[in-house]
C-alpha cells in the first residue's frame, strides 16, 4: 500500500500580498489618525490574516495503509473505488460544472491539480471525494497502492 502526506499551505505570494496589505492599512490609518491608531489597525489586520491563512492552509492530505484523510474527514481504504488524477481543464471542470453537489470537497483556489476518488461505501452519501493537491499523480499512485510521495 502506498503512503502520501501533503499540507495544503497557502503559497508564499499570498503572504507577500498580506504583508503589503498590512503596511498599506497601517499607513492609511496612521497618516490621518496617528501612529498608535495605525499600529492597532495593522496589528489587528495582521493577526486576522495570519489566522485566516493558517486555518485555510492547515488542511492535510494523508494516505496510509489503512485510511485516507483529507481535510477534516477520513475514510477506510476498503471503501475507495477508482482513483483519477486531474489537472488542467479536467481539474477545472471537476471543480465547477461537473461537480456533484453531494461530493466531499477539499479544494484550495491556489491548487491546479486534484484527485477524484470514488466512494464505494453504501452508507456514505458522497459519491466521490475531490481532493485538491499539488501532486495529483503522486496522490493517485499512493491511493492505488504504488509509490511513496511526500511534500
Amino acid at each position: 500500500m502506498g503512503t502520501y502526506r501533503e499540507s495544503l499551505r497557502v503559497p508564499v505570494s499570498w503572504w507577500i500580498i498580506a504583508a503589503a496589505t498590512v503596511i498599506t492599512l497601517f499607513v492609511i490609518t496612521a497618516v490621518p489618525a496617528g501612529t498608535i491608531a495605525g499600529v492597532v489597525v495593522g496589528a489587528v489586520s495582521a493577526a486576522l490574516l495570519v489566522l485566516l491563512f493558517v486555518r485555510y492552509g492547515g488542511a492535510r492530505v494523508e494516505v496510509d495503509a489503512k485510511r485516507l484523510r483529507a481535510g477534516r474527514a477520513e475514510i477506510d481504504r476498503s471503501y475507495l473505488g477508482t482513483v483519477e488524477a486531474l489537472s488542467g481543464d479536467a481539474a477545472r471542470q471537476a471543480f465547477g460544472r461537473d461537480c456533484d453537489p453531494q461530493a466531499y470537497l477539499v479544494l484550495r483556489s491556489y491548487l491546479r491539480g486534484a484527485v477524484r476518488v470514488q466512494i464505494t461505501d453504501p452508507g456514505d452519501p458522497a459519491p466521490y471525494w475531490l481532493i485538491g493537491t499539488r501532486h495529483p499523480d503522486r496522490l493517485a499512485a499512493a491511493l492505488d497502492g504504488h509509490s511513496v510521495g511526500r511534500s
